[in-house]
């Protein structure tokens, strides 16, 4: 109800517990406050907050134009309302190693439980799409000591992202892998992997936890969660999953509301009411107010 019980530090935690567990932790990408109830509801391990969603959902294309405002402001939306950890997309820090630096302190006020720094260029763009290029290697390992130095909360998880694999290949992508644990990165975020081979390869090769991408429509085979957790892999995320499974009922649906004139046939593809309510906690706010939950199916 309002804000989920436990503390930030408290879904820290348990996001650092559940990457040293030798379980695969789950997070799915929420694309607003409701679907991260959605996730929590069905059992996942923590949330997702993808930089490609949130430019999607202002209408931009996913080529660092959000400021560390926007994501921050959606970041602290989304994490009140789920007693899960959630990730963060920051993109490239926001500018130079002090911005860097900054990003952390914000996210950490808006009370999530880690985030991610990648090695692109700016502007950037997808880690999925070509024509991407990074930074040489000594300045994306500066972004990561800055981060790691302004950290506050000791549990607050830094991942490192390199998207060199598909830039200057596996090999580079892995020296990277292992200059950034150097430099104090918790988790690592080795982009557009290809296959089980480009995962096993970067395991051997780094000790701390290690992230997969499972996005769809782009250069990684998807594989499944036994498969990862069978690679070694701590973490995957679903980053744009949700928003494209709402956004494809979501066109459907104005399709045949255009056509049909009524939406009388899409009522079985809907969200009960009830289950809104439900999903909202409705009942909980007469704590306050016995006028407020007066619905019944």
């Amino acid at each position: 109800m309002l804000h989920a019980t436990p503390t930030a530090a408290r879904k820290r935690a348990a996001f650092r517990a559940g990457l040293n567990s030798g379980t695969l932790q789950r997070f799915p990408g929420a694309f607003n406050p409701l679907s991260a109830k959605l996730v929590e509801k069905h059992g996942f391990d923590g949330v997702y907050i993808s930089g490609a969603v949130l430019s999607a959902d202002l209408g931009l294309p996913d080529i660092g134009l959000t400021t560390l405002t926007e994501v921050a402001g959606r970041s602290q939306q989304i994490a009140r309302v789920t007693a899960l950890p959630a990730l963060v997309d920051a993109d490239t820090g926001f500018g130079e190693p002090m911005n860097a630096a900054r990003t952390v302190q914000v996210l950490e006020d808006a009370g999530v439980a880690g985030m991610h720094l990648e090695d692109q260029v700016n502007p950037k763009r997808c880690g999925h799409l070509e024509g991407k290029d990074v930074v040489a290697r000594e300045v994306a390992v500066r972004r990561i000591s800055a981060a790691v130095a302004a950290r506050r909360d000791p549990d607050f998880v830094i991942a490192a992202r390199t998207d060199a694999a598909g830039v200057h290949g596996l090999g580079d992508a892995i020296d990277r892998a292992k200059a950034f644990a150097d430099a104090g990165a918790d988790l690592i975020f080795p982009e557009a992997m290809r296959g089980p081979a480009d995962f096993e390869r970067m395991r051997a090769a780094v000790d701390v936890p290690i992230l997969a991408n499972m996005t769809e429509f782009g250069q990684s085979e998807l594989l499944d969660a036994k498969t990862l957790e069978s690679l070694g892999v701590n973490l995957v995320i679903y980053p744009v999953t949700l928003l494209r499974l709402a956004m494809g009922a979501a066109e459907h649906g104005l399709r045949t509301l255009s056509e049909q004139g009524t939406q009388k046939s899409l009522l079985g593809r809907m969200q009960h009411r009830r289950d809104l309510y439900e999903l909202l906690d409705y009942e909980s706010y007469n704590t306050f107010d016995e006028n407020i939950f007066t619905f019944r199916v």
